[in-house]
């Protein structure tokens, strides 16, 4: 089973993603965002300044799951923000085109809370990295919120501003414990 932990920058991913690797230590942990450091170093910027409107980028990211597959049959855990309903299909639907099951968990927030851990974050040792960083996830708050509401069928919701990670965690395993039975029937 492939767990996508989708939401806005700073909705907490990582932590819950760190969260279900201690409570399931056989979980893979793959971070598509280390495939745009790559996808960044080897070919010129989208326009948009976003890696993720890179066909490359895209493709890199199925290819490395589906080889992680082929050689792993532990569940994989992927915090990443993905947004575009056609970047969804193409990732998401690929993955189950592929026979992948797929428990897609969008964690919600309020925009206050939201934009205070933004600004509470340190992305980068580098003090004007970090800004920098910041200044575009905060740029992107509003696009990432309205994602809500294009998010495909059979995404499970979670609010991270409601709930400590370790009561997230532990929904996300029961929601991936009712997946397995319903997908053994």
């Amino acid at each position: 089973m492939i767990i996508w932990l989708n939401g806005p920058f700073g909705a907490g991913k990582t932590a819950l993603a760190q969260k279900l690797r201690e409570r399931k230590p056989d979980l893979l942990l793959f971070d598509p965002e280390e495939i745009g450091f790559i996808v960044k170093t080897i070919v010129p910027p989208a326009p948009s300044g976003d890696y993720q409107d890179l066909p490359l980028w895209r493709g890199m990211t199925a290819a490395a799951l589906a080889e992680i597959r082929k050689h792993y049959r532990q569940d994989i855990i992927v915090p990443m923000t993905l947004v575009r309903p056609d970047y969804l299909d193409e990732l998401l639907g690929g993955l189950r085109q592929r026979g992948e099951d797929v428990l897609h968990v969008f964690l919600t927030v309020d925009e206050r809370t939201l934009r205070q851990r933004i600004e509470r974050q340190t992305m980068s040792p580098d003090h004007t990295r970090n800004e920098q960083i910041r200044d575009w996830r905060l740029a992107q708050v509003d696009r990432c919120l309205a994602a809500r509401e294009a998010m495909p069928d059979r995404t499970r919701f979670l609010d991270t501003g409601l709930h400590n990670p370790d009561i997230l965690a532990d929904t996300v395993l029961e929601w991936l414990g009712a997946t397995r039975s319903r997908l053994s029937r």
